[in-house]
């Protein structure tokens, strides 16, 4: 099925997002719905389940072809996917993994996810010294800022392909580039762009993202990459059966790691859940992702005016190279934000409501692809009735 012929038929919209039936859904940049196909494919695994193990021979094959899915969404080998979830197991496991010297430093971003910072602070405690970038909006972080942070004693760079609360997206590939060109390593939380727009990991050296937001999947099921030339530097920091060389399911006298991204998965794997991954991947490759993240943007061009026509103020970018699928508004005065949020839930509409470090409260839109603009301008309605 094709974007257009989704959006063309009224049924078919809501019989692929049987949400759309009753409610408006704009919150996919928090947890998403899941689309008709995605459940249907974890159902039928499930019911599987009741007629043969839950590790057969058939359960293998389908997940060994969901890594080559999933490269193909990143431009990645099948050999640099390991199946894992969420987002900040692999961060994680990049953190415990490499090995770290004091005095090492780590460039990141404070005011990113915490689950893109508090992985990299947590190595302070073994002497590893962490710089942030300074940007001059939030999340408006480009190559110069990234430069500007480096030191002769930089190991990694660590940043979002997204900003969660601007929405503000990062050049991957130049950022990438001009790292590979210094010797840096570069890990990628994409969570907030694998489903959404093009992220290739041609200049990354590791990747986590879950499926729970743009790839329309289900919670704890993702995508953790690690570039071939580089799996041997980063150590697994999870140890079981299934990582480790145990052949006949016996312990051997050392410990081997297993090739590829088997690597990282030291025992069995959320098979349910990469079900439901593999069928939301397969549904948005059908798309296509240029046709996605030309949807998501023309949905974000119907929605910032009309925003703005109410009084808000809308967080840049609204559009350009760095402008994405989320849509964050604030503004002074008038009905508590809260209170608009609170509404619109009441009328069957789901936003997310996000507040700055400053305490200032915001109003997030992140529509998908089925979404529509008759969609957005009944959202409109309705906060403009809230009182």
């Amino acid at each position: 099925m094709t974007l257009d012929e989704l959006l063309a038929s009224e049924a078919t919209r809501t019989a692929e997002f049987p949400v759309a039936e009753k409610s408006i859904f704009m919150a996919h940049a928090g947890v998403c719905i899941l689309p008709r196909r995605v459940t249907r494919a974890m159902q039928e695994y499930l019911e599987m389940c009741c007629l043969q193990h839950q590790e057969s021979g058939d359960v293998w094959r389908h997940l060994n072809e969901t890594r080559v899915i999933a490269g193909k969404l990143i431009g990645a080998r099948a050999s640099e996917i390991s199946l894992l979830g969420p987002t900040s197991l692999g961060l994680s496991l990049v953190a415990n993994g490499l090995p770290w010297q004091a005095g090492d430093e780590i460039v990141c971003y404070h005011d990113d996810y915490p689950a893109n910072v508090y992985p990299w602070m947590d190595l302070q405690r073994h002497g590893v010294v962490l710089k942030f970038i300074k940007t001059g909006a939030p999340g408006a972080i480009t190559v110069e800022s990234v430069e500007q942070a480096l030191t002769p004693r930089t190991k990694l760079v660590a940043l979002a392909s997204c900003h969660f609360f601007t929405g503000c997206r990062i050049d991957v590939n130049a950022i990438g580039r001009m790292l590979r060109q210094r010797g840096v390593l570069f890990c990628l939380d994409a969570i907030q762009t694998l489903g959404a727009f093009d992220t290739s990991v041609e200049h990354v050296d590791f990747l986590s993202a879950d499926a729970h937001k743009w790839m329309l999947g289900p919670m704890a099921a993702g995508i953790f990459y690690v570039r071939d030339e580089v799996q041997e530097m980063l150590r697994p920091s999870l140890v079981g059966a299934w990582n480790v060389s145990s052949p006949n399911f016996i312990a051997q006298d050392e410990v081997v790691f297993e090739k590829g991204g088997r690597r990282y998965e030291p025992g069995v794997l959320n098979a349910a859940g990469l079900y439901g991954m593999r069928a939301g991947l397969e549904m948005l490759l059908e798309f296509g992702m240029e046709n996605v993240s030309n949807r998501l943007l023309t949905l974000k061009r119907h929605l910032v005016p009309r925003l703005e026509a109410l009084g808000f103020e809308v967080l840049p970018p609204t559009d350009g190279a760095a402008a994405s699928g989320i849509t964050t508004a604030t503004r002074s005065g008038g009905v508590p934000l809260e209170r608009v949020f609170e509404h619109l839930a009441a009328h069957q509409v789901v936003v997310s409501l996000r507040h700055n470090r400053a305490g200032v409260a915001h109003l997030r839109f992140s529509p998908h692809v089925y979404n529509t603009e008759a969609e957005i301008d009944r959202v409109v309605e309705v906060m403009a009735s809230a009182n």
